[in-house]
């Protein structure tokens, strides 16, 4: 029987090892919070007023754009509110991405990955209008087109992207009433997503059509103010998050080559949570893998829709893990079969799987159609966004329900092993300090393991609100640093990594090649186990037997046999 590295190390190797994955955990959360900025930033673009020609409302090849040669000339307000109604269908809100700052011409970066864009609507009614309550559902059919350019390119040099017809739900309230009009401020409606921030320069242009035959915009004002949030990730974030995952990468496959390796020497099948330990291994390193670095020179929209496809693995095979994990230390022998063991997990893994599935449907609806059609989104209708936010608050009760459930389970574990302890008082001085000893270990690295899980649930609960707050229009003051963010993501690297060491089989029994060293350690093994038998003779004549076969199962257990 050969044990693990968690049973056979020293202290003070474990010790060692123990500090250098801690101080490991420390560079990582500095390393967000010393060197990158805040994840995300964002830019509020006031949209600019011009007047289009009659008849070239259908040519998509035509751009009105507010900076360079051959720029636009902007209409007044006041114009705008005398001749609204009958010059509607030639008037076009553009803006044009990045600002300027100070004085000076910005253009987007390939770091910053990915461009949200928000729509912040205000609604002003003249007098004339009778309105007994504050518009509600307000339906808003907006002509929407994506335009981009390089900065080689001519001012005028603009090249569609995406051109859509999309329909948003306003909710408005009153802000301001005059004699005049009433101006009323509506709630943010999402407008666009890009999963790929490939181009320098991007071009709005929004129309609100009129058409009395089709009913579009007819109850909606003139507009009085439109205001474009785009949100896009910080390219120094992105350049420490992938330092971090370039460097991580090879350790994770390097450890696993070594696990693997020690696995496949004993002269055994693997046991079921190596199986788990590898499989976990596997989607880690899935993760870890810098693709990120190819957006750098290849135009890759699908690339935020494959970040969450490797994500939601990784999450799917570490909560697996965790059940397995404290299940099989449980320390409950059901039923000596192979198969048994694996057929005590299927329902908790079964109920992580249509969690996970649930989640993978939920964004193939959402970024899997804005691979084809940017202006998409589910939050679009009052029903898909009481569904999308249902499911956000479902996935945070489904976190929260899970980390109870792995703190009971742990629970029991703990309880298990007290019971097994009682045995520990008839050994000799020097195996009882053994079974104490490791049986502290474990405690230690099963309390690793729920500061692990509380730190990914808490992770993932704020990601999804972070997501969707600007979609949904809470003042919810959700900063998820950088220091966080790669906090927890080192904590997993480090995490699994010394999972693989410390569950890694001890070489201290292995049989050697040469003959004589193998009769030696044949020897050694027949000689410890005869003082087992002895030691056990020894116990008091009272000790339950139930108590002996406990701790010798608990022995086994650990040690994986």
């Amino acid at each position: 029987m050969s044990g693990t590295i968690l049973e056979n190390l020293s202290g003070r190797k474990l010790s060692i090892l123990a500090g250098v994955l801690l101080l490991s955990q420390v560079a990582c959360f500095l390393l967000g919070g010393l060197l990158a900025p805040i994840p995300a930033g964002h830019q509020n673009i006031l949209g600019m007023v011009c007047r289009d020609q009659p008849g070239r409302q259908n040519d998509t090849t035509f751009w009105l754009y507010s900076r360079g040669e051959g720029r636009c000339a902007s209409i007044s307000q006041e114009e705008i509110e005398r001749h609204y109604t009958k010059m509607a269908n030639e008037i076009v809100y553009l803006f044009q991405m990045p600002l300027p700052r100070d004085g000076k011409w910005l253009d987007y970066s390939r770091w910053q990955s990915n461009l949200i864009g928000v729509l912040q609507v205000d609604l002003a009614y003249g007098s004339d209008v009778a309105l007994i309550e504050p518009p509600k559902d307000l339906k808003l059919t907006i002509d929407t087109r994506l335009a981009y350019r390089s900065k080689n390119d001519a001012p005028n040099a603009w090249r569609l992207y995406s051109h859509s017809v999309e329909q948003r739900y306003l909710d408005c309230h009153p802000v301001h009433k005059s004699q005049l009009e009433t101006l009323y401020s509506c709630e943010m409606i999402p407008l666009f997503e890009l999963g790929a921030l490939h181009h320098d320069y991007y071009l709005l242009n929004l129309r609100f059509p009129i058409d009395t035959e089709m009913h579009l915009n007819l109850n909606v004002g003139h507009m009085h103010d439109l205001t474009l949030t785009a949100i896009y990730q910080n390219g120094g974030f992105t350049k420490v998050w992938l330092s971090l995952k370039t460097v991580l990468f090879p350790f994770i496959v390097g450890i696993m080559v070594w696990f693997w390796r020690r696995v496949h020497i004993l002269q055994r099948s693997p046991a079921l949570l190596e199986y788990m330990l590898i499989y976990l291994g596997s989607a880690l390193t899935f993760l870890n893998l810098p693709l990120e670095f190819l957006t750098l020179t290849f135009e890759m929209p699908y690339m935020l829709l494959l970040s969450d496809i490797r994500q939601g693995m990784f999450y799917a095979m570490l909560l697996s893990f965790w059940l397995v994990f404290a299940g099989e230390h449980m320390l409950i022998q059901d039923s000596p079969e192979k198969n048994s063991i694996r057929c005590r997990y299927w329902k908790h893994l079964s109920a992580v799987v249509v969690g996970c599935l649930s989640l993978f449907i939920f964004d193939i609806c959402e970024r899997g159609v804005q691979l084809r059609n940017p202006f998409y989104s589910i939050w679009t209708t009052p029903l898909g966004s009481k569904v999308a936010l249902s499911f956000i608050i479902l996935a945070g009760i489904s976190a929260g329900v899970y980390f109870l459930f792995l703190c009971f389970m742990v629970a029991k574990v703990f309880r298990n092993i007290g019971a097994k302890r009682t045995s520990l008082p008839s050994m000799s001085a020097a195996r009882r300090l053994h079974y104490e000893g490791l049986i502290y270990r474990f405690k230690f690295l099963m309390m690793a393991t729920l500061l692990c899980a509380g730190l990914t649930v808490a992770g993932f609960i704020m990601g999804q609100v972070a997501e969707g707050h600007w979609k949904w229009d809470e003042d919810i003051e959700i900063q998820l640093t950088s220091a966080f963010l790669t906090g927890v993501y080192g904590m997993w690297n480090i995490y699994i990594f010394a999972l693989l060491i410390l569950y890694a089989p001890s070489h201290k029994q292995w049989p050697c090649s040469n003959s004589d060293e193998t009769t030696q350690s044949n020897e050694n093994i027949v000689a410890a186990a005869a003082n087992e038998e002895i030691e056990f003779s020894n116990l008091p004549s009272d000790s339950n037997p139930s108590e002996i076969s406990s701790l010798t199962s608990f022995t086994r257990k650990v040690a994986f046999d």
